[in-house]
């Protein structure tokens, strides 16, 4: 078990690596589009969990 925490632990260097490859696959005018896309996502999976829990506050009642 301490061998898998210790594989699956990120450290700066691990992130610098990704953040390059990302760049290099992806060029720097593409990032921004792509972080757009993301917050999109991230903003639609809240506003519909948010409706899940009026949802079911209202059949408790």
């Amino acid at each position: 078990m301490t061998a898998l925490l210790t594989f699956l632990a990120i450290g700066p260097w691990q992130i610098a690596i990704v953040v390059m490859v990302v760049l290099l696959l992806f060029g720097g005018k593409k990032i921004p589009e792509l972080m757009r896309g993301l917050g999109s996502g991230i903003k639609e999976f809240k506003d519909a969990s948010k409706e899940e829990d009026k949802i079911e506050e209202n059949k408790e009642k």
